[in-house]
């Protein structure tokens, strides 16, 4: 569905993108990660012609992002972080004018203002202006104006921000839903990592401009919820040895023990490996989400706001 190859940012002489190449399934939900100024943002503004690249190629459904801009944007949807509607007025009226700019009229503009209110749950509040909202109903009607024009992909940008825990588990229901039953491919961006284990078919993370995984989630967990412990300065030996335990698996400096009828036994062994030969404990967590492990590692754990 969407083709990367070789595609670089320039902001003066600042890089936010660094020949990258990457390939979207169609019809999958991805979820895109990365800390803070790691070039998400980026990424996809130049995949909806939101800002233009420096060099590279990008194909989209078949369409050329330089030959036929105003193609992939007719087949595009975007949800942003900041809310893209007018509080003033009401769904009916932002949903109505919206449908407008995408070139709807009459019983189309209809059916897809219908199609848009059920999906998001605004049957009862229709009329009421924007603005009396709660938060989760802002942000799903932020989501509703996105589906307006029926888009083959749809890029979600941390939608459920600032959202209470009932409303984001409709948002994400929502979201599952339509990749389901219309076969929308879905870039999801979050920092909500559990948000990003529970819906998505692949995963991507980008830091420093830069993809650094790119592949499919279940190749990412590996396993089942498991025991993980951070291990200080691991060397050959001690991790091929763990290793040749039934359900345990390592990964740098964090050996995975899965829930399983070995779990104890394998702890009892693990602990006695780390403790023969010499190695020390940094921490050790039950029921961990293996890929914020995993992300954390990739990424390094220090803070980004400086950047």
């Amino acid at each position: 569905m969407i083709r990367i190859q070789n595609l670089t940012k320039l902001y003066d002489d600042v890089v936010a993108l660094h020949d990258i190449d990457l390939s979207i399934r169609e019809g999958a939900i991805t979820g895109l990660l990365g800390p803070n100024g790691a070039g998400k943002t980026t990424l996809v503004s130049i995949l909806t012609g939101i800002i233009t690249k420096t060099s590279g190629q990008v194909t989209i459904d078949g369409l050329d992002l330089d030959a036929d801009p105003d193609g992939i944007k007719a087949i595009t949807g975007v949800v942003p972080q900041s809310l893209a509607f007018y509080p003033l007025l009401s769904a009916h009226e932002n949903l109505e004018y919206f449908g407008a700019l995408y070139g709807l009229r009459a019983r189309r503009l209809k059916e897809r203002m219908d199609f848009a209110v059920e999906v998001a749950s605004l049957q009862s509040f229709l009329h009421k202006r924007a603005v009396k909202y709660s938060g989760g109903m802002q942000r799903r009607l932020n989501l509703a104006i996105g589906l307006l024009n029926d888009p083959k992909i749809l890029y979600l940008d941390e939608p459920t921000v600032g959202v209470d825990a009932q409303s984001r588990q409709y948002i994400l229901e929502m979201i599952q839903k339509i990749n389901a039953d219309r076969k929308t491919t879905i870039i999801y961006t979050s920092h909500y990592i559990s948000e990003i284990e529970q819906i998505s078919d692949d995963v991507v993370i980008i830091d420093e401009g830069n993809i650094i995984l790119n592949d499919n989630k279940e190749n990412v967990l590996g396993s089942a919820d498991a025991l993980t412990i951070q291990i200080d300065s691991p060397g050959a030996t001690v991790m091929d040895a763990v290793r040749s335990l039934k359900g345990v698996t390592c990964e740098a400096g964090s050996i995975y023990i899965e829930k399983n009828d070995l779990l104890y036994v394998n702890i009892m062994q693990v602990l006695s490996i780390l403790s023969e030969k010499g190695i020390g404990m940094l921490n050790m967590r039950y029921n961990t989400s293996r890929l914020e492990e995993l992300y954390l590692r990739l990424t390094s754990k220090e803070l980004r706001d400086a950047k």
